[in-house]
């Protein structure tokens, strides 16, 4: 996944995160301070959001919670149980889909009363009032985490002791390392990237034929049986047969190649444009981490920049301002890393797209050689067959920071006896995965064993 090195030295607890549901909590928070709880406190009703009120606008804005649901999925589901399209529900950020999760999304053209009519198991979705604007990632400031570490071995002195000394590093150098998380990329089966180098690479066979037989060990053997024997037979009606109910995505592309077994273009049309994204998205997070990777490595600040570096501004929330950038020289060196000092601005690296040049001096050094390895250029997001999907490339902060972070219980463990249990919290801007923090923290030998 191209998560090569460590940013802190300290020794990790080890442990295991979302050993059960209950054991992840995400709270989404907006730009405007608002935060989808899971529960509300006293019966006052929701409090203004965006400018919500009673009055009848075209969006309702709703916080959705569910638990151990996928967001496609659960969007999916909400759109069919009140009749509307899925591209009538907007929502700011895609949540981890083993955990539970509050978040906000806007429904278009959909009364308070339409939307008692959503009864699903293990979600609720409850209205805020009316918005102007439809819900987009624009909205979004980050996410709160209330996460517990299970099957501790350490003792709780140790444990406190590891935890302290690793926020503290992570504190000096500015923040966490901004890697994309294993989630983005399939922590059972991570082959997100791969189909979406395929793609890249505009070879639409292949990247299919990742996404439904690439098998892996970790997975449910049913699937992992279903994809070994189409990987072999290439014969998509049989595997319509055969492939579980639950992979949908799959069962969806299986059906427009059972009728049209060369049309591998037609069938991830199949699938959600949203979803479609992802796969070139991914691969550009994989060349991302890559990059920050080989920085780390190579001994290159992250919390000050190098000649060639870029950087960009931050807004007064803390949020960085990706358009707003700078590509450092000799003559703005010592100005740009007072700004990096004073909190104004910060190194961001390029996620490459069609648009989106690699950095210059040491970085562009280390990111030409990665992509020559990776035998992949800018233009090669131009995606012919798939213009729809191309990503043009952006910059991404190279930290993020970590706000509000409390070590809140270190107790035994009753789930794992003779064990502890940590509970922590802390609150990421968006975009940054909270995986990402609880890896230096736990600096585990088996991310699958770990639960990640």
């Amino acid at each position: 996944m191209g998560m090569e090195v460590y940013a802190t030295s300290s020794l990790g607890i080890g442990g295991v995160i979302r050993q059960f549901v209950d054991d992840f909590v995400v709270e989404e928070i907006l730009v405007d301070g608002s935060k989808a709880e899971m529960k509300r406190e006293g019966s006052s009703g929701e409090p203004k959001v965006l400018g919500s009120s009673a009055e009848r606008k075209r969006y309702l804005l709703c916080v959705l919670t569910k638990r151990n649901w996928d967001t496609f999925l659960a969007i999916e589901t909400i759109a069919r149980q009140l009749g509307i399209n899925t591209g009538s529900i907007q929502f700011a950020g895609i949540k981890d889909a083993k955990a539970v999760t509050a978040q906000y999304v806007t429904v278009d053209g959909i009364s308070a009363e339409d939307i008692l009519k959503v009864h699903v198991k293990d979600m609720e979705v409850r209205s805020v009032g009316y918005i102007r604007n439809r819900l987009s990632s624009y909205y979004l400031l980050g996410n709160g985490f209330n996460v517990t570490i299970r099957a501790v071995s350490h003792s709780k002195p140790t444990i406190r002791r590891r935890i302290r000394k690793t926020v503290k590093e992570l504190m000096a150098t500015g923040g966490v390392p901004n890697f994309f998380g294993h989630q983005r990329f399939g922590t059972v089966r991570p082959i997100t990237h791969f189909v979406g180098k395929a793609l890249v690479k505009g070879n639409f066979k292949k990247a299919v034929m990742l996404f439904l037989a690439k098998p892996s060990p970790y997975e449910h053997p049913e699937s992992r049986k279903a994809r070994e024997q189409l990987q072999k037979t290439q014969n998509f009606q049989q595997a319509l047969k055969t492939f579980p109910k639950q992979l949908h995505y799959e069962r969806l592309m299986l059906k427009h190649l059972a009728e049209k077994p060369q049309d591998f273009v037609g069938a991830f049309r199949r699938l959600p444009i949203k979803l479609r994204e992802l796969f070139p998205q991914a691969y550009q997070a994989y060349l991302f981490n890559k990059f920050l990777s080989k920085r780390i490595a190579d001994g290159l600040p992250l919390n000050n920049a190098e000649v060639g570096d870029y950087v960009v501004s931050l807004q007064r929330s803390g949020l960085p301002l990706l358009t707003m950038y700078k590509i450092v020289k000799t003559e703005n060196h010592a100005e740009v890393n007072e700004a990096i000092k004073a909190g104004r601005m910060l190194l961001a690296l390029p996620l490459i797209g069609f648009k989106q040049k690699p950095s210059q001096g040491v970085q562009g050094e280390i990111e030409k050689q990665i992509l020559e390895e990776e035998g992949i250029a800018p233009a090669n997001f131009k995606i012919k067959d798939m213009p729809e999907i191309s990503p043009k490339g952006e910059l991404r902060a190279a930290l993020t920071p970590l706000n509000n972070f409390q070590l809140k219980e270190v107790s035994a463990d009753l789930a794992n006896p003779s064990k502890n249990m940590i509970k922590i919290s802390f609150t990421l801007h968006r975009g940054s995965y909270a995986t990402v923090l609880l890896r230096e923290i736990m600096k585990s030998r088996s991310l699958l064993k770990a639960g990640f």
